[in-house]
C-alpha cells in the first residue's frame, strides 16, 4: 500500500554526521568542528561582499530582484517572488518607475522571455533548446532566480548521471543502521523543489542516459515522487516546475523520449540575429566578468571585440558579412560564449601581461584555439580564411600578422 505524505513530512537528511548531514557533529572533546558549508551559507557570504568569485544570480542582482518586488503590483503565480511581467522585465532589463534600471540578461526576441516565462507559471515543464552558447543555462538561472528566488536546485547532466541525482539518494550510514526510513532519506534538488514549490533545474538533459532521464516523465506529468521503499509519495506543491536545457549538437547526445519530451514546452534560443547585437552581448558578458577579476574597463577594446564577433560569425555562416565569398566551416560551434571566453583572455593578457589596452595579439591565440579544433581539417580552414578574407581585409593588418604569428 502507498501513503501519500504530507511533503513537509520527508526529512531533507539525517540530524547526524555523514552524507546529508543538515549540521555539524558534536565533538565529545570540546573541538570546534569545521563549518559546514551550504548554499544558504555561500549566498549568505555572497551578501557580505565577501570574495566570492561568481555569485548565483538571486545574490549578484539583489537589489534589481528587490526593487521590482517592491514596485510589482501585478498577479504573481503561488509562491513566486514575482509576476510573470516582473520576470520578463527582469530578463530583458528596462526602467521602472522610480527610476531603477534593471539591466538585461538576456538580449533577443522578447517573445521568447515571454513564452518561457508564462510557460513556468502552467503545469508545463520548460526546456530550453539550442546550439552551445546560445544562453541556456545563463537564462535558466535567472528564470529560477526571479521566480523562486533560489537558482542552486541544480541537477548538472553528465554521462555518469545516477537515477538517484533527480530523484533521491541514501545516508548508507542510517541505512545499513536502522533500515529505509525518513530519517535515512536524501532528498535531491527536485524533491527538495517538489516539497518546497519552487524550480528546479537540470542543465544538459540530452547528456544523462535516457533510462535517467525518463525518471522525470512521473514527476512531470503526475506530480509526484514515489519512495516505494518506504511506501510513500512526495506530492509537489504549487509553485513547482522545472527548467532542462538541452542541446543536439555536442557529441556524447542522447535524445529525449517522445513521452518525455511531450512533458515540456520547447522554447528554442537562437543565435544573436545581427553582428551588434552580439558584440553588445559579449560587450556586456566580458564586462561583469572583467570587474569580477580586476580587469580594465573595455571600451578601449571594443573593435577587437567587433573582430572576433565577425571571424566567428563568418565562419560559422560559412560565408563573409558582404556574402560576396563563400568559406568552409570548421568542426567548432564558434558560439557567443566562446567569444566571451576569447575576449576575456585577451583582456586578462592584456591586463597582466601588456598594457591594459585590448589588442590583435592579445585575441590571436584564443581565437585559434576556438577555431581549431581539429588540428588537421581545421587548420586548413583556418590558414585559408586568413589569407582569402582577413589579409585582404582593410585595417586588419595587425590582426592579420597577430594571427600568423600564433598559428606558425
Amino acid at each position: 500500500m502507498r501513503v501519500s505524505v504530507d511533503p513537509m513530512s520527508v526529512a531533507p537528511g539525517p540530524s547526524g554526521p555523514g552524507p546529508g548531514s543538515g549540521g555539524a557533529p558534536a565533538v565529545p572533546d570540546g573541538r570546534v568542528p569545521a563549518p559546514v558549508h551550504t548554499p544558504e551559507g555561500e549566498r549568505a557570504q555572497g551578501r557580505a561582499g565577501s570574495e566570492v568569485l561568481r555569485p548565483h544570480a538571486e545574490d549578484a542582482f539583489a537589489a534589481e530582484l528587490a526593487a521590482l518586488a517592491a514596485q510589482d503590483d501585478r498577479p504573481r503565480p503561488a509562491r513566486w517572488r514575482l509576476s510573470p511581467w516582473a520576470v520578463a522585465t527582469y530578463l530583458l532589463g528596462g526602467t521602472l518607475p522610480d527610476g531603477t534600471v534593471i539591466t538585461p540578461k538576456y538580449v533577443g526576441p522578447r517573445r521568447i522571455v515571454e513564452v518561457a516565462v508564462t510557460t513556468l507559471a502552467t503545469d508545463r515543464a520548460l526546456l530550453l533548446l539550442g546550439v552551445p552558447g546560445t544562453a541556456k543555462t545563463w537564462v535558466s538561472e535567472h528564470l529560477a532566480a526571479a521566480v523562486s528566488g533560489d537558482s542552486t536546485l541544480l541537477v548538472q547532466g553528465t554521462a555518469g548521471t545516477p537515477e538517484e541525482a533527480i530523484r533521491y539518494g541514501w545516508n548508507y550510514a542510517q541505512l545499513l543502521a536502522h533500515g529505509p526510513s525518513p530519517d535515512a532519506l536524501v532528498p535531491g534538488p527536485v524533491m527538495r523543489a517538489m516539497r518546497e514549490g519552487t524550480v528546479a533545474r537540470v542543465e544538459e538533459l540530452t547528456r544523462i542516459p535516457a533510462d535517467v532521464q525518463d525518471t522525470l516523465i512521473t514527476i512531470l506529468s503526475e506530480k509526484t515522487l514515489p519512495i516505494p521503499e518506504l511506501g510513500q509519495e512526495v506530492l509537489a506543491v504549487r509553485g513547482f516546475n522545472l527548467i532542462a536545457t538541452a542541446n543536439d549538437r555536442d557529441r556524447g547526445v542522447n535524445e529525449l523520449s517522445s513521452a518525455l519530451r511531450r512533458r515540456f514546452n520547447t522554447v528554442v534560443l537562437p543565435l544573436p540575429e545581427g553582428a551588434e547585437a552580439e558584440v553588445d552581448i559579449v560587450s556586456r558578458r566580458v564586462e561583469q566578468i572583467g570587474r569580477s577579476l580586476d580587469l580594465p574597463a573595455l571600451p578601449d577594446g571594443i573593435d577587437e571585440i567587433r573582430r572576433v564577433v565577425t571571424v566567428f560569425r563568418e565562419l560559422r555562416s560559412g560565408v563573409t558579412a558582404d556574402g560576396r565569398t563563400k568559406l568552409k566551416s570548421p568542426s567548432g560551434t564558434l558560439s557567443t560564449a566562446e567569444a566571451i571566453s576569447v575576449v576575456t583572455g585577451g583582456l586578462a593578457l592584456a591586463a597582466h601581461f601588456g598594457d591594459g589596452v585590448l589588442r590583435a595579439g592579445d585575441i590571436a591565440a584564443g581565437i585559434l584555439g576556438a577555431v581549431v579544433r581539429d588540428p588537421a581539417a581545421d587548420r586548413v580552414i583556418w590558414q585559408e580564411y586568413l589569407e582569402a578574407v582577413v589579409r585582404e581585409r582593410d585595417g586588419w593588418t595587425d590582426f592579420y600578422r597577430a594571427c600568423r604569428e600564433v598559428s606558425a
